[in-house]
């Protein structure tokens, strides 16, 4: 996978896929190392998809110093020119929706149209769940507490019929967090300083290109409430609510093909 250097820092990404250009911007922790899920796997079949490790994640730099909201809608713009790319449709999921609101507000000229998925806008719209009060858990508390407010539905009688699905989502998410390297945990702080300072909301109505406000009705990472707020807040938005939690993308058959026809301007 190719690196390039934008503005100080340098960015590892990667462009899959075939048909329109497409922009995903993945959550907090995202890594490209990890394997690709079902839905960037559809994305795949419809879209040439630029993913990018942001900076503070897997194999672009870790720089040990303050981090903004603004500085990760610098760093997509400029990769963005890097490569040539001008007007795209884009995906923000989670943190990465976060920083697809920066970029849209900063650089509308290059965002044809928007997802924002289970994310939020903070400030008066609602912040999402403070992730970073929970850095200090031991890795298996970590992950039965991340696991359950992913998806509410996972209370302690799903548990209890589903006790092999529920020690898999346990383990990997334990797992994620043992493995972590220093300067993985550096990255992932500073990531985490960034989130706590995110707020779009006065800025919002700025936004002129087609938005859709997507998640999940179980999720306690981005409430439902969040994103109606959101929604509302966005001339001509569209909302739509899926089954599932955090990752209803995945869990809602319906979620994947409903985002990609909107990205394609179905």
């Amino acid at each position: 996978m190719p690196i390039t250097l934008v503005g100080n820092i340098q960015l590892h990404y990667e462009v899959m896929g075939e048909g329109p250009r497409l922009l995903l911007l993945g959550g907090t922790g995202w890594d490209l190392r990890a394997p690709k899920s079902p839905f960037e796997r559809s994305l795949h079949k419809q879209f040439t998809v630029l993913r990018y490790d942001q900076r503070g994640q897997g194999q672009s730099d870790k720089p040990d110093f303050a981090y903004s909201m603004q500085d990760y809608a610098d760093d997509c713009a400029q990769l963005l020119a890097v490569l040539a790319w001008q007007q795209v449709p884009v995906i923000g999921i989670s943190f990465g929706g976060m920083v697809a609101q920066h970029l849209a507000i900063s650089y509308p000229q290059h965002v044809s149209r928007l997802v924002l998925a289970c994310t939020s806008s903070g400030g008066e719209g609602g912040a999402s769940y403070p992730l970073h009060e929970m850095q200090h858990y031991p890795p298996e508390e970590y992950a039965r507490r991340f696991s359950l407010l992913a998806n509410r539905s996972r209370d302690a009688a799903w548990q209890e019929r589903n006790p092999q699905m529920h020690a898999v989502l346990v383990n990997e998410l334990r797992n994620a967090r043992l493995n972590l390297k220093d300067d993985d945990k550096i990255g992932l702080q500073r990531q985490l300083a960034a989130r706590m300072q995110h707020d779009t909301w006065a800025r919002l109505p700025e936004l002129a290109m087609p938005v859709l406000v997507c998640g999940g009705e179980f999720d306690d990472i981005c409430p439902e409430e969040n994103l109606r707020h959101l929604a509302r807040q966005i001339p001509n938005a569209e909302l739509q609510m899926f089954r599932g939690g955090h990752g209803f993308y995945l869990e809602d058959p319906q979620a994947a093909p409903y985002i990609r026809e909107f990205l394609a301007g179905c």
